[in-house]
């Protein structure tokens, strides 16, 4: 049985042949930036929030990313087609619960979308913490509720699931300062999901490609003008071994 860092060279070797396609619902502000890393990963990224046709373009999708960073009408009713194609077609999809722990609005949205069981809800330690209050149990209870995987970012990654639980210690600081990171991590979650079963295992292999590729940009340059078209040229480069060597991963004992 591969280890989990195998497990993410050999999917990362599997989007860079088949391309697949991840649909992104996403913030106006990470739009460009999200683009740019699915396809330095290899992935085909479509973005519109026109509900008229995300639809279709759901249906034709791998993978799906639901962002609420930038909430507006047109939004919500495009997630709410993208998530009903989305099942219907048996795709995963993503969510990014974009400061639901500063928005009471945002809370309440997120939780209806919670019971539509995302695949994976990858935020950071204060909105996940926001989502599961009402849980003294943790994360284990909160995605066993829900049928979902919790991946809270920052520096370690904790992922969890009904059953597994698991630490990723790569990164950098600098990740931290550079515009929509966060939601592009996301995003390259879902490609992940798009190809693999095993939802606990495209999310851990997803941050540790990030995680990974953020490490050796910012060894080039630390400042974040710089590092962004580093990560990206790392992102388009790295070799499976490359990742495997310098993957830091620990699976955590349940209890």
């Amino acid at each position: 049985m591969n280890g989990i860092e195998e497990t993410a060279g050999e999917l990362l070797s599997i989007i860079r042949r088949d391309c697949p396609k991840v649909h992104c619902i996403t913030n106006t502000v990470a739009e460009t930036f999200t683009a740019n890393v699915l396809l330095a990963l290899g992935a085909v990224p479509s973005m519109t929030a026109h509900p008229d046709e995300v639809g279709a373009f759901v249906t034709s999708a791998h993978g799906v990313l639901i962002n609420l960073g930038t909430p507006d009408e047109q939004r919500n009713t495009a997630n709410a087609v993208a998530i009903d194609v989305a099942e219907a077609e048996g795709l995963p999809w993503v969510l990014d619960p974009v400061f639901v722990d500063r928005s009471p609005v945002r809370l309440e949205r997120t939780r209806e979308l919670l019971m539509r069981a995302p695949a994976v809800v990858r935020g950071n330690a204060g909105e996940l913490n926001a989502l599961k209050h009402e849980s003294a149990d943790g994360f284990a209870k909160f995605c066993s509720d829900y049928n979902t995987v919790t991946a809270s970012t920052g520096e370690v990654d904790w992922i969890e699931s009904a059953g597994r639980a698991g630490l990723v210690n790569n990164g950098h600081p600098v990740m931290t300062r550079v515009t929509a990171m966060g939601c592009a991590m996301s995003a390259v979650v879902a490609a992940f999901c798009a190809v693999h079963e095993d939802m606990f295992e495209a999310a851990v292999c997803g941050l540790l490609t990030i995680g990974v590729c953020g490490e050796l940009a910012a060894a080039q340059h630390s400042g974040p003008g710089r590092f962004v078209p580093a990560f990206l040229d790392r992102l388009a480069e790295i070799e499976d071994a490359e990742l495997k060597a310098a993957a830091r991963y620990s699976e955590l004992v349940m209890a």
